[in-house]
């Protein structure tokens, strides 16, 4: 379908080289977008990158403003125009509140906030020169719920959805939506650990989602398509949970 077409787009999906970035992308390359993975992790960006016609795969570090800018200008030079933006790197920490150091709690912040303001901000110019864009931020369900483990985690994913709402407010003048995808619990390397670190996670999870079971990250590919395409013009400054119904459950 035409509206969904994303053919000529470039996309670059930050933590794109597992879980739940590459869920996105791979939705993002079947809509016909050509993608950018970056990530620390040279080796995975580059199997994840092979999955991906024609994709690019970039090491890069999205906490540091320098290698932000080398990113987008990685993409540029490649593909000459950068249209989507998926903030999507992404850390955890799990202890209690008063056990957390405050370099943990500046590494989660930095990590999971700050890097989506650095690469957006960086990716600016980019796509005001391509006419308009779209910027998809991951945040969670600890955008809306409270957790006694995740403290930083939760206040960053918090921060992602007010973030998201000012920069849709800021660029929506040069046709950037800026949007964010509130996943419930998906199956990712990051959940396993939680599963053996708190007790009756599992079970508890499968109890409160309506679908009846835990998402995998290519869950997430339809609703990156939407946002990143026109189909999602006039959609600005939302927060999407993808949960199977968590979210609705009292």
């Amino acid at each position: 379908m035409e509206l969904f077409d994303l053919s000529g787009r470039v996309a670059i999906v930050t933590g794109g080289n597992g879980g739940i970035g590459l869920g996105m992308a791979r939705g993002l390359a079947a809509a016909g977008a050509r993608v950018v993975i970056a990530g620390r992790d040279k080796a995975k960006n580059e199997a994840a990158a092979r999955e991906l016609p024609g994709a690019l795969a970039v090491e890069a570090d999205v906490t540091r403003e320098e290698s932000c800018r080398a990113l987008i200008a990685a993409a540029v030079e490649k593909f000459g125009r950068l249209d989507i933006l998926i903030n999507n790197a992404g850390i955890n920490i799990r202890k209690r509140p008063e056990e957390y150091s405050l370099e943990e709690w500046n590494t989660v912040l930095a990590t999971n906030l700050s890097s989506a303001f650095l690469c957006s901000q960086a990716a600016y110019p980019a796509m005001v020169n391509s006419g308009g864009g779209k910027i998809i931020n991951t945040g969670s369900m600890m955008s809306i719920f409270g957790a006694a483990y995740a403290v930083p985690y939760a206040a960053s994913k918090g921060g992602i959805v007010q973030l998201t709402r000012a920069l849709a407010t800021a660029w929506a003048k040069d046709n950037i939506q800026v949007n964010a995808v509130l996943p419930g619990w998906i199956d990712t390397e990051l959940t396993r650990r939680a599963r053996e670190q708190v007790p009756g996670l599992h079970d508890r999870v499968l109890a409160r989602t309506p679908a009846g079971r835990w998402g995998v990250p290519d869950d997430h590919a339809g609703i990156a398509v939407f946002l990143a395409s026109r189909a999602s013009n006039f959609v600005t400054g939302a927060a999407i949970p993808v949960d199977g119904g968590f979210s609705v459950q009292g």
